[in-house]
This record gives C-alpha cells, structure tokens and sequence, in this order.
C-alpha cells in the first residue's frame, strides 16, 4: 500500500520510524495493522525530502515541532543547492575558459592599506572561512572609510600577504599574524590622505609588470594554491626575472578571484 521495500521496512523498523504491529517470532515476518498507513506515509514524504533518520523522528516524536524541523531542513537545502550551483557554474567557466596567466603592465598608483587584525591561518575549511569573511569584513571597512573621507578608489580592493617588512615576515612565519593587508589604489589630494585616522597606511607602488590569472569560483585554498601553481608556471619569461608569489594580490569578484603577481628581476 505504500510502495516500501522490505529492505525498508526493516530499517525504519531498526531505527524506530515504522515497528510492526506484530512480529512473527518463527519466520520473523512483520506485520503492519492499517493505521499505521498514516505514519508510513508521513516518514516516507519526510525522508524523500531528504531529511536526515535523526530528524524524521524527532518530528514523529514532537509534532508539535515538526513545522519548525523542516523549515530548517528546507533553508539547510536552499544553502546546499546553491553552494552547488555556484560550484557548477565555477566548473562550467573553469572547463570552457581554461584560465591561463597573462602578462600586463600595472602603472604607478597611490594605495591605502590597512592590516587585518584577528584572521586565523586557515589550516582548515572553517579556519579559512573564518579568514575570508574577515578580510572581507575589512576590505568593507577600507571602502567605507575612503566613500566618508571622500577619497575616490580606482577600481577593487585587494588583498595580499603581510609580507612587507622584515617585522611583518616574522610575525607572519612564526605564526602570530596579522597574515593579510587590504588595499585599494585612490585618487586624492595629500591633505585628504594626511586626515586619514590612525591604521591606514599610504603607500605609493611604482609603475611595474605582472602576471595576472582570473579563476572562477570560490576562493578555497585549493584554489589559491592552484593559482599560485599556475603563475609559477606562467611562460614566457626570460632567464632574467621570475614571478614574485610573495607578493601575491587577489581582488574578489562575484565570480572568481582576479590573481596577479609582480614580475622581478632576479636575485643575484
């Protein structure tokens, strides 16, 4: 009457969701009384939903809950699909672009920088989730900062390693942080960037050349080793410089991470 296998029958009967009325001793048999038409029905829509054992029953054993528990379930599987329609499109663009690096010059601009405080190193996927969003926190903040002091920004920000400074290396590799800077190239006058508040540092970054590759998708660190794999490899180069991984610059967009890298001479 219900269309259950009796492979499934005997789960839902091992897990508690549907125990026969009667259990033939002998043969082990089940047999179920027609009432019990109802319940079979209600874990059967419940687990095509894809609702997990543990809260199928907790909605058969709190009905009155039950509304709330699939509510959760339902927004749980809107985040699911789409992480994984994110994930299609990513592998759709990454298969139909196959992203290469590209050289291109990059002019003198002034930047505003300012450290992210607080960031994890990432050693796992909620350590890195945990950086992400507080970079992205502080590149937020930069923006902001810059629209209020009306400075006006050319372009994204960005961010890179706090690999800067001798200091920075070292709190960097001794694993104290802060690991990252956010920066963002501005047109103002001296005096605007002069009124800045205490935190934010302005730089002025020469004219120079780079290596840039656009990756589709989310930043994982997958993907950021992936890119730096690629640049590493990125061709051609005379003998005479070498793409400069260190110095590493990342913008996010909707749909990918826009990575480039300084080319350098190299060391003598």
């Amino acid at each position: 009457m219900c269309h259950l296998s009796p492979q499934a029958l005997r789960f839902y009967h091992a897990e508690g969701l549907l125990v026969p009325a009667d259990v033939d001793e002998r043969t082990g048999y089940r047999s179920y009384a027609f009432e019990q038409v109802e319940r079979a029905m209600i874990v059967t829509l419940l687990r095509d939903t894809g609702m997990s054992v543990k809260l199928v029953r907790q909605s058969l054993d709190e009905p009155d809950r039950a509304a709330a528990l699939l509510a959760s379930h339902d927004a749980e599987l809107r985040r699911q699909r789409a992480a994984q329609d994110e994930a299609i499109r990513a592998a759709r663009a990454l298969s139909v672009a196959q992203p290469q690096p590209r050289q291109r010059h990059r002019p003198a601009t002034t930047v505003v920088a300012r450290m992210v405080h607080g960031t994890p190193l990432g050693r796992d996927a909620r350590e890195w989730e945990t950086a992400e969003a507080a970079i992205a926190a502080a590149s937020d903040d930069l923006v902001r900062l810059l629209e209020e002091a009306g400075i006006t920004r050319l372009g994204r920000p960005w961010r890179a390693l706090a690999l800067e400074s001798p200091e920075q290396d070292r709190r960097v590799l001794d694993g104290e942080g802060p690991f990252w800077i956010v920066k963002v190239a501005v047109a103002a006058t001296a005096a605007a960037l002069t009124a800045l508040p205490a935190g934010t540092d302005v730089q002025e970054h020469p004219a120079y050349d780079e290596m840039s590759i656009f990756m589709p998708g989310r930043h994982t660190m997958a993907q950021y080793c992936t890119t730096i794999l690629r640049l590493l490899d990125a061709q051609p180069l005379d003998d005479d410089r070498f793409v400069n991984v260190a110095r590493l610059r990342q913008e996010i967009h909707e749909d990918g991470v826009l990575s480039s890298a300084p080319v350098e001479p190299r060391p003598q």
